[in-house]
């Protein structure tokens, strides 16, 4: 049971760090367009901050670097 837990916790925070990645591509290409004021910026801004969130808690625990 705990190797399963284990495999679906790799799985997640793969998932977190590919999902940041792409929000800051995204959000680049955008700044890169001037459109840091549009809605869709700033919805990528609030994603990209909870898995900045989600990413600080697994550092804060030790679990990536």
């Amino acid at each position: 049971m705990d190797e399963k837990r284990l495999e679906n916790f790799e799985k997640m925070l793969q998932a977190v760090q590919r999902e940041y990645a792409d929000i800051e591509e995204k959000m680049e290409r955008l700044k890169a367009d001037g459109k840091t004021k549009s809605a869709t910026y700033r919805q990528y801004m609030g994603r990209k901050m909870m898995y900045q969130n989600m990413l600080g808690m697994y550092r804060l625990y030790g679990l990536v670097k």
